[in-house]
C-alpha cells in the first residue's frame, strides 16, 4: 500500500513539473526578459583630436573629448509595459582644460520588451518635445540580422541602421549595425557676423546641420547594447547655404572600461534568460517525466502486491 501512495504522489509531482515547464518558458521567461525601470548607469566615451566651435573664444578648437553619458530610470513613470529614462550628457574639452562645452538632455520613454518608442511622459530632447520612433537604448530581445529603425537624438529622428556582420567583443558574439545619418537641420540659431568673416558689427543667423554614421554592437539575446561609436559631422552654414564653420567634428568611442561593463551586464542577462528560457524547461521536463514513470511503476508494483 505504501508503494501505491508514493507511487501516486510522484506521479503528481511528475505531472505538475512536466505542466509547469512550458509554462516557465512561454510565460515566466517572457515576464522576466524587460528592460528595467529603476535603471541606473553611467556610460564614458572619449573623442581624439575633435574640433568644435568655442563660443567663448569665438573661433573652432581642436581638443580631446571625455564624454559622460548618465542615464536614470523615472521608477513613477515605469508601468506593466514602459519605462521612462532621462539620460544626461556632459562633454568636456581635456587638452585646454574647458569643462562643461556641452550639456544636453533627453527623456525617452519606450516599451520595455521591445524597445521601440513611445510618446508619452513628456518625452523631449533639451526640454523640446519630440516624436520618437524606432528604437530607443536597447534593440528587440532576440535580435534578428535585419534592418532596424533605431532613434538618433543627436537628429531628432529615426533612421535605418542595417545589419552589417557579427563581430567579437570582449568575447562576447555581438551583431554589429550601422545607421548612417543623412545631413538634417537641426538648429537655426544667431551669432556676430564677424566670427565667421561675413562683416564687422551685427549678428548673422545660421542654420546647424547633423551628419554623421553612429555604429552599434548588440547582444544578440538580450537586444543590449555592448559598444558605440559615433561619427558626427555638425557645420554652421549661413542662409545661402554655404557652410561657414565647424560647430562639432568627432569620433566619439565608448571607453574600455564602459565596454567592458556593458559586456559583462549582457552576458549576465543573456545566461539568465538562457537558464530560464531554456535550460529550467528542460530541466524540469526530464525530473518530471523520470518522476512520473516512477510512480506509475512504484504504483503497479505496490497494486500486486496487495
Amino acid at each position: 500500500m505504501n508503494r501505491v501512495v508514493v507511487g501516486s504522489v510522484l506521479i503528481a509531482v511528475g505531472a505538475f513539473l512536466i505542466v509547469l515547464a512550458p509554462l516557465v518558458r512561454l510565460q515566466v521567461a517572457p515576464a522576466f526578459m524587460a528592460a528595467k525601470g529603476d535603471q541606473y548607469s553611467i556610460s564614458k566615451l572619449h573623442a581624439t583630436g575633435a574640433q568644435y566651435f568655442s563660443i567663448p573664444d569665438g573661433k573652432v578648437l581642436t581638443a580631446d573629448l571625455d564624454i559622460i553619458v548618465t542615464t536614470r530610470g523615472d521608477v513613477k513613470e515605469a508601468s506593466d509595459d514602459r519605462v521612462v529614462w532621462d539620460e544626461f550628457t556632459a562633454v568636456n574639452d581635456v587638452t585646454n582644460s574647458k569643462p562643461g562645452i556641452n550639456f544636453s538632455e533627453r527623456r525617452s520613454a519606450f516599451d520595455k520588451r521591445s524597445g521601440v518608442g513611445l510618446n508619452c511622459c513628456g518625452v523631449s530632447i533639451d526640454k523640446a518635445p519630440v516624436q520618437l520612433q524606432g528604437q530607443i537604448y536597447k534593440f528587440p530581445f532576440d535580435v534578428e540580422k535585419k534592418t532596424y529603425l533605431v532613434f538618433n537624438s543627436s537628429a531628432g529622428k529615426a533612421f535605418d541602421a542595417r545589419f552589417v556582420g557579427e563581430e567579437q567583443v570582449n568575447g562576447l558574439a555581438t551583431y554589429k549595425f550601422e545607421q548612417t545619418v543623412p545631413e538634417t537641420r537641426t538648429q537655426t540659431l544667431n551669432a556676430p557676423a564677424a566670427w565667421f568673416g561675413m562683416g564687422t558689427s551685427g549678428d548673422v543667423q545660421l542654420n546647424r546641420f547633423y551628419s554623421g554614421t553612429v555604429t552599434y554592437w548588440i547582444e544578440p539575446t538580450t537586444g543590449a547594447p555592448v559598444k558605440q561609436e559615433q561619427v558626427r559631422n555638425e557645420v554652421l552654414k549661413s542662409q545661402d547655404g554655404i557652410e561657414r564653420s565647424k560647430a562639432f567634428v568627432a569620433t566619439a568611442k565608448m571607453t574600455d572600461d564602459t565596454v567592458k561593463g556593458l559586456v559583462d551586464s549582457a552576458a549576465d542577462g543573456k545566461s539568465q534568460i538562457m537558464l530560464i528560457r531554456t535550460t529550467l524547461p528542460i530541466v524540469l521536463g526530464v525530473v518530471g517525466v523520470v518522476l512520473l514513470l516512477g510512480g506509475l511503476l512504484l504504483a503497479l508494483r505496490g497494486r500486486r502486491a496487495v
